[in-house]
């Protein structure tokens, strides 16, 4: 995924009310954006990080930039655009980087299904293979030694989707639970228990029942951002 037209960096001063973030241009002014993302965003939006943004030819928008990527003083990349989570797994599905979920001959997105009003992030299917159901997650929340975790805040929503992957198994179809790693430091990726106790037993239960789990971590840089190799799974 290359950013067009290129992004522009400034400082970070402050994210509030969960859709807005001030920044210090280069020359001094400060400006607002939005933030498309609804999480905590713990370790993500600290004061002081660079922040790259795009700019929207939308006339009709309040706030044309948006928060895309950081770079934090300890050096690591971010991306905080969770809108960018199912555009990057998608495009890595059709080039083929994610060889778990190859040969399947059609590929949709928001897909309705499920018992709970839902739509699948990506839905697969083959004349050859069982229809593939694929919930894309973003992991950016790092710990210790290049520990991630997801999700960084309690989710009732993903909370459903777990419940939906896993009646998706029950029916004779596949299931995938697909976390993309948003941040350079994350190595690893294991359910927050200690944020959200709910979620890891509903995925642990998910895992139990056949739903797969796959990671898959994303280069970033001020070009482009892009899904390039696999990290482990710790459960």
């Amino acid at each position: 995924m290359k950013f067009t037209p290129q992004l522009e960096s400034a400082k970070l001063i402050k994210r509030y009310k969960r859709f807005l973030t001030d920044i210090e241009l280069a020359d001094g002014s400060q400006r607002t954006i939005h933030c498309a993302n609804t999480g905590a965003m713990t370790g993500c939006a600290t004061p002081g990080d660079t922040v790259w943004f795009s700019t929207s030819d939308n006339k009709k928008r309040k706030y044309p930039n948006s928060w895309e990527w950081s770079q934090t003083q300890l050096g690591h990349q971010i991306c905080v655009n969770t809108v960018r989570a199912n555009q990057l797994a998608v495009e890595a599905i059709e080039n083929g980087t994610i060889k778990e979920l190859a040969d399947y001959t059609e590929l949709q997105t928001e897909r309705k299904y499920g018992q709970e009003n839902s739509r699948i992030d990506i839905y697969l299917e083959s004349d050859e293979r069982a229809p593939c159901y694929i919930e894309v997650k973003s992991v950016t929340l790092l710990e210790a030694n290049g520990q991630g975790y997801f999700p960084d805040a309690v989710t009732t929503r993903g909370q459903k989707h777990l419940r939906e992957l896993t009646e998706i198994v029950k029916s004779g179809s596949r299931a995938v639970l697909l976390f993309t790693v948003l941040h350079s430091g994350i190595e690893k990726v294991s359910a927050a228990h200690h944020i959200d106790a709910s979620y890891s037993t509903l995925l642990q239960q998910a895992v139990a029942a056949g739903v797969e789990v796959l990671c898959y971590k994303a280069e970033i840089n001020e070009h482009e951002m892009v899904l390039t190799h696999s990290v482990e799974f710790i459960s």
